[in-house]
């Protein structure tokens, strides 16, 4: 009978342990059997503005506190885009991609769960979430007391040591030193895996509305801008059983995809001339009253303006679209907030709770049939990571993804 090196290293730990009449020595960190694992791997390196080298790097060193996933796949997210564009956060060189999800091929010995206590070992599939700093007011379960936007991911890290510390890549290594947090999503399937990360922004913004206590089951709620970010928006209020949504774009097929993931109705903003006539159009939608809460999802300071015109008096916002500084809004305080008495939240990324209530979110998505894998229409493999980005940019589809054989 065959023996492989895992099983003999097993016996020796066991005969070990029977001589010295004690406990195995400590395992190295477990790996995949056969060892399968390369001595390289490549990573997509953003080198220059609009302009990825895939390099070729020796796969690091797995410490105690690590794991080293080998990546299946990635969204590109509207932060890899303006990256890539403009290099806003002055990154360049670094290893973009924080929407990846992969499987453990090793794993250090001090690592048996993942950030919720869920067991975790080689060959279970995982997301990561955010690396926290040394900040004591942010905790698993209590992370309303300050804004947890000043954590850092993965995939927007400055070049280190081991350059393998972004998701657009073959293998990524997540490092306990660090403070990362990681989950085990080993019962979802890739298309949702990809999703989380931006689904979890979107489970954020909901439970900001709810703080508000005007977003209800009953609830006429608006939802502006369907790129990939209100698409999700609207799923998740449809899975919530709120059934009187109203999605408002400037693209067709947008539109009429919101209504496979749950809107009731659409308004194209290309089809009205002004501020007035979009607002009539939207009160038209629900059937002549105004939005009780809306969601204003683009990063467009004109459509924020906008947005206030379809709330009723007393009704809510949260503002979630202005993942940079995209410029100065204009709107009149007194006619659009104070008169109105609108209630305004503002939502930024998310924290671990929300990723563990997202998990549930895709969960209950797929449970009632809606399509949220369609919402990926483009992968690329890792090779054509700029052609990824470019598409991306075009925004002839909604969700590009960057998948892995």
């Amino acid at each position: 009978m065959a023996v492989n090196s895992n099983d003999v290293e097993a016996i020796v730990r066991q005969v070990l342990a029977s001589m010295q009449g004690g406990v195995a020595p400590s395992a190295a960190p477990r790996s995949a059997a056969g060892g399968q694992i390369p001595a390289t791997g490549r990573v997509a390196v953003l080198t220059s503005l609009k302009h990825f080298d895939v390099k070729e790097y020796p796969i690091p060193e797995v410490g105690d506190d690590d794991i080293l996933v080998k990546v299946e796949g990635c969204g590109v997210c509207g932060t890899d885009a303006h990256e890539y564009k403009n290099d806003p956060f002055s990154l360049i060189p670094v290893a973009l991609g924080h929407e990846g999800t992969g499987e453990i091929v090793k794993i250090g010995k001090n690592v048996t769960k993942d950030s919720a206590g869920k067991p975790i070992g080689v060959g279970d599939k995982i997301v990561t979430c955010m690396i926290f700093k040394d900040d004591p007011d942010i905790t698993m379960f209590d992370l309303n007391k300050k804004n947890v936007g000043g954590a850092d991911v993965y995939g927007l890290l400055q070049e280190d040591a081991s350059n393998m510390n972004g998701w657009f890549a073959d293998y990524i290594l997540i490092r306990g030193a660090l403070g990362s947090t990681f989950f085990n999503v080993s019962d979802l399937d890739l298309d949702s895996r990809i999703l989380i990360e931006p689904c979890a922004v979107l489970v954020h913004a909901v439970e900001r509305a709810k703080t508000t206590d005007i977003l209800r089951f009953n609830s006429r709620v608006v939802v502006q801008g369907c790129g990939p970010i209100g698409l999700i928006c609207i799923a998740i209020l449809k899975t919530m059983g709120i059934a009187n949504i109203v999605a408002v774009d400037g693209n067709e097929g947008r539109l009429e995809f919101a209504k496979k993931l749950g809107a009731t109705g659409t308004v194209n903003f290309a089809n009205y001339k002004g501020i007035e006539a979009l607002t009539e159009g939207v009160k038209d939608a629900f059937g002549g009253k105004l939005a009780d809460f809306a969601f204003q999802c683009t990063g467009n300071p004109h459509a924020h303006a906008n947005i206030y015109k379809f709330i009723r008096n007393g009704g809510g916002l949260c503002e979630l679209g202005f993942f940079i500084n995209g410029g100065d809004a204009t709107i009149n305080p007194h006619f659009d907030l104070c008169s109105k008495e609108i209630t305004l939240v503002g939502s930024w990324v998310y924290t671990l709770r929300d990723y563990v209530t997202t998990f549930a979110f895709l969960r209950s998505a797929k449970s009632i049939g809606l399509p949220l894998s369609d919402l990926i229409t483009d992968r690329f493999p890792l090779e054509k990571i700029n052609e990824a980005l470019e598409t991306n940019l075009a925004m002839t589809g909604l969700k590009i993804a960057i998948v892995n054989e």
